[in-house]
């Protein structure tokens, strides 16, 4: 096929861009420059040009809880243009197949884990990431719309967990919470630190996936798109506390010192985990360890981010 990815310069992007050369498709990853996502008549012109047959939408305005709060009408309005822009004219020039990626946390924030794809919309969003669940939400519900409309179209969303992984952000005020502690953590070590503090009490639990496997699950749905649910989860199916991701990376970074915890700061949710219930009947598992993913990320860290 001819498949066009948005968002091919960020981290999903790049890792499915990563991991292509091994399938036998055309691969369009246009930069922001050349397809101008916010720009509704840029996206049209740009797909009754190159003609795809298919869609991997992976942009978005994207970070961790301190940008999320800093720039509610950014995640919200970008997001959702973004989707609306993409979905629509896809829609109308006629492109037959959409994987639509979305993010569990358009789960409702009270909802009971492990969280099953039937929740959306049964109950409030945490409000620290609400503008861009909403975003979410949105284009999940237009793939949804656009099918019962449309028999001929294929348009589905998959909702990973948390990603990290190699090409993430380690900038600390807008990476989400893995690559930002690998970088406190080394950073640490450097300056002989003998404590970092944890946000909370660190008894959340979160559910972070090694980005390279998700790539791996976009193809492998590519190969059984038929047959894939209209939205499906994408995860581990199990999850961990803040402080074992803390307790992990300083194993993977060799530091010794301690960890102390400020009750202060926000935490968001206590728990997000998906329900991989759908995602084993679909045929598909995840490759990477938490220690393993850890360990590649830290190396990229090391080796890319930091001799930039």
């Amino acid at each position: 096929m001819k498949i066009l990815l948005t968002g091919a310069n960020g981290m999903v992007g790049r890792n499915i861009l990563a991991v292509a050369p091994n399938y036998d498709h055309e691969m369009l990853a246009p930069t922001s420059r050349e397809l101008n996502l916010l720009d509704a008549g840029a996206v049209r012109q740009y797909l009754e040009q190159h003609q795809p047959d298919m869609i991997i939408h992976a942009a978005g305005i994207v970070g961790g809880i301190q940008a999320n709060i800093a720039q509610p009408v950014k995640f919200l309005v970008e997001n959702m243009q973004m989707g609306l822009n993409i979905l629509t004219a896809a829609n109308e020039v006629g492109v037959a197949k959409f994987l639509n990626l979305s993010s569990s946390c358009m789960y409702p924030r009270d909802a009971i884990n492990p969280l099953s794809e039937e929740l959306i919309l049964k109950g409030e969003l945490e409000p620290t990431n609400e503008g861009y669940a909403l975003a979410k939400v949105t284009s999940t519900r237009l793939c949804e719309y656009i099918c019962s409309e449309n028999p001929d179209r294929f348009y589905k969303t998959i909702i990973p967990c948390n990603l990290y992984g190699r090409f993430d952000k380690f900038d600390p005020n807008h990476s989400h919470m893995i690559p930002a502690v690998i970088r406190k953590i080394d950073e640490a070590k450097k300056a002989q630190k003998q404590e970092i503090d944890i946000w909370g009490d660190g008894e959340a639990r979160r559910e972070f996936m090694y980005a390279e496997d998700l790539a791996d699950f976009i193809f492998y749905a590519l190969d059984n798109f038929a047959e894939m649910p209209q939205n499906l989860n994408v995860g581990l199916g199990t999850d961990y506390t803040i402080n074992e991701y803390y307790q992990t990376v300083a194993e993977v970074v060799g530091y010794a010192g301690k960890f102390t915890h400020d009750l202060s700061k926000p935490v968001g949710m206590k728990q997000k985990l998906i329900d991989d219930t759908k995602l084993k009947s679909f045929g598909w598992r995840y490759k990477t360890s938490l220690h393993d993913g850890i360990k590649k990320t830290y190396e990229f860290y090391l080796s890319e981010y930091c001799n930039e």
